[in-house]
C-alpha cells in the first residue's frame, strides 16, 4: 500500500460531470476512487484509466445507504492509504410541484443531495484532516434561482450550499478546504430524467469542460468554484431581478406534462381514437396507451428517454429510485407499464419480468 499520489473521491462517477472528473483527474496523477450505482459504466470508466496508464479503483454503492460512508472511505484507505479531496456529485432531480410531491419524494431529495454528503463528510474527516484536503459539494444555479416544476430539488441545494459556507468556517482550523461548485447547465443524462428542457439546447455545455474547470478549481483550493462563469452571471443577473428569473424560466423549464399533451386530446371512444392522426415520432407513438397513467404519476418522457442507452440493461428498481426517489407502489407500477409498451414497440428487449436490454437503433 501506497500514501502517493493523491486520492480522490467522486460520487456520481457513472456518467456525466462524475465520469468526466474521474477521467481528467486520473490523466493528472490523482489516485481515483469512483463511486456509483451502475457497475457496467463504473468497469468501463476503470478500464479506460487503467489503458490509459492511470489508477482507478471503483465501488458500486448507493451513496444514501447506511453503510455507504463506511465503505467508501475504507475503500480508499485500502486502495490507497489516503484520502485528499471528496467530490460530492451524486445527484438527480425529480419533476414536478413542491406541494404535489409526496413525503417520501421530498424526503429522498434531502438524503440524496444534504444528509448523504454529510455522512460521507463525517466519515472521512480523519482521513482528510491528515491529508489537509478538500471537501466540494456540487450545487446547481437553481440554489439561487428556483426553477418551477422541479420539485424538491432546489430547496436540496440551496441546503447543500448553505452548508458547503458552513463547513469551510467550521473546518478551516482543521487545515481542511471546502468548496461549493456551480456546474451551470450541462449537456449530461440528468438534464433529461430530471424534467429539463432536451439537453440539445445551445445554452448547455459539455461536461469535459465543465470537469477541467472543477479540478483546475479543486487544485487552488477555491471556495467557489464557477465552472461556466458566465452561466453563473445570468443567474446572479436573475437572483438580482426576479421578474427575470420568472420569464426565463418558463422557456428553460419543460413541464412534466408537456410530453403529454398529446394525451390530454384523446377522446375516450374508440371511434374518434381511429380518427387522430398519430403521432410522428415511433417514441412518443409507443407511449400512447400509458399517457394518462403517466400524467397522473408525473412521469416525463424526457426521462423514458433518457433511460434508452443502447446494449444497456434497464433495471426496475434502478430506474424507479433515479425517477422518484422513494418511488410509491403506484409510481413504480406506472414506470413498469411505459417500460413494457416500449418494449412492445420494439425499443426495448425484456430479460425478466423487471429487466428490459435497450435495442441499438435500426441502421
Amino acid at each position: 500500500m501506497t500514501t502517493d499520489p493523491r486520492c480522490i473521491i467522486i460520487t456520481g462517477a457513472s456518467s456525466g460531470i462524475g465520469y468526466e472528473l474521474a477521467l481528467q483527474a486520473a490523466a493528472r496523477g490523482y489516485a481515483v476512487l469512483a463511486v456509483a450505482r451502475r457497475a457496467e459504466r463504473l468497469e468501463a470508466l476503470r478500464m479506460i484509466v487503467d489503458h490509459a496508464g492511470g489508477r482507478c479503483v471503483t465501488l458500486t454503492a448507493d451513496v444514501c445507504a447506511a453503510d455507504a460512508p463506511a465503505r467508501i472511505v475504507a475503500a480508499a484507505m485500502h486502495a490507497f492509504g489516503r484520502i485528499d479531496i471528496v467530490v460530492h456529485n451524486a445527484g438527480t432531480g425529480a419533476a414536478g410541484t413542491l406541494l404535489a410531491q409526496s413525503d417520501a419524494a421530498i424526503d429522498a431529495q434531502w438524503q440524496l443531495h444534504v444528509a448523504a454528503p454529510l455522512r460521507l463528510s463525517r466519515a472521512a474527516l480523519p482521513a482528510l484532516r491528515a491529508s489537509h484536503g478538500v471537501i466540494a459539494f456540487v450545487g446547481s444555479g437553481l440554489a439561487r434561482v428556483a426553477a418551477p416544476e422541479f420539485g424538491a430539488y432546489c430547496a436540496a441545494k440551496a441546503a447543500i450550499r448553505s452548508v458547503a459556507e458552513q463547513l469551510r468556517r467550521e473546518l478551516r482550523h482543521d487545515g481542511i478546504s471546502v468548496s461549493y461548485i456551480d456546474p451551470g447547465a450541462v449537456a449530461t443524462e440528468f438534464l433529461e430524467a430530471s424534467g429539463l428542457a432536451p439537453s440539445s439546447g445551445g445554452w448547455h455545455v459539455q461536461p469535459a469542460g465543465v470537469a477541467r474547470n472543477i479540478l483546475r478549481g479543486l487544485a487552488r483550493r477555491a471556495r467557489t468554484i464557477n465552472a461556466v462563469p458566465l452561466q453563473t452571471l445570468a443567474v446572479g443577473i436573475a437572483a438580482t431581478f426576479p421578474w427575470l428569473a420568472d420569464m426565463a424560466m418558463s422557456r428553460v423549464v419543460a413541464k412534466p406534462s408537456d410530453a403529454l399533451e398529446m394525451a390530454d386530446a384523446v377522446p375516450s371512444n374508440a371511434e374518434s381514437q381511429n380518427a387522430l392522426v398519430p403521432p410522428s415520432d415511433p417514441f412518443d407513438a409507443a407511449l400512447v396507451p400509458v399517457a394518462r397513467r403517466m400524467e397522473r404519476v408525473n412521469l416525463s418522457s424526457h426521462f423514458l428517454r433518457s433511460l434508452l442507452v443502447p446494449n444497456t440493461t434497464i433495471e426496475l428498481h434502478d430506474a424507479a429510485m433515479r425517477w422518484a426517489g422513494m418511488p410509491n407502489k403506484n409510481e413504480r407500477a406506472a414506470l413498469k407499464e411505459a417500460l413494457e409498451a416500449l418494449a412492445t414497440a420494439g425499443f426495448l428487449t425484456p430479460e425478466s419480468n423487471e429487466s428490459w436490454q435497450v435495442r441499438p437503433p435500426s441502421p
